[in-house]
């Protein structure tokens, strides 16, 4: 797993967040990558790749997918990575989609689709 790979998707994330959080995020959801946990680059980059080889894999149309479902995609392989770094997570950590925020959905989906374009 590559450090360019995890910036992509966290840069992803903190333009998602900006973008549709409603008001003042959180600083954690906005930390430049330098200040971001190891467990959390990790698992950055782990999503990234399960993106890019979904994306490879289905030879390109994951385009015919919606934005829901793309979004719940990357929902779903984040879980998996809090699952593997927190023994006993929150529940928020590791709610299923229709229990996540507005706009931590369209921030997923946008990540998916920000990965989807890198060639």
């Amino acid at each position: 797993m590559s450090n360019e790979q995890g910036r992509i998707f966290r840069d992803a994330w903190i333009a998602g967040v900006t973008k549709h959080y409603p008001g003042e995020p959180k600083p954690g959801y906005v930390a430049p990558w330098e200040e971001t946990p190891d467990w959390e680059r990790e698992s950055a980059a782990a999503v990234y790749e399960q993106v890019r080889a979904f994306v490879e894999f289905s030879e390109g149309n994951t385009s015919k997918l919606s934005r829901e479902q793309k979004g719940r995609f990357v929902a779903l392989c984040w879980i998996a990575q809090i699952y593997r770094h927190i023994p006993d997570p929150k529940p928020s950590y590791v709610a299923d989609w229709d229990d996540l925020p507005a706009w931590q959905q369209e921030t997923d989906a946008d990540i998916f689709e920000r990965i989807e374009g890198v060639s």
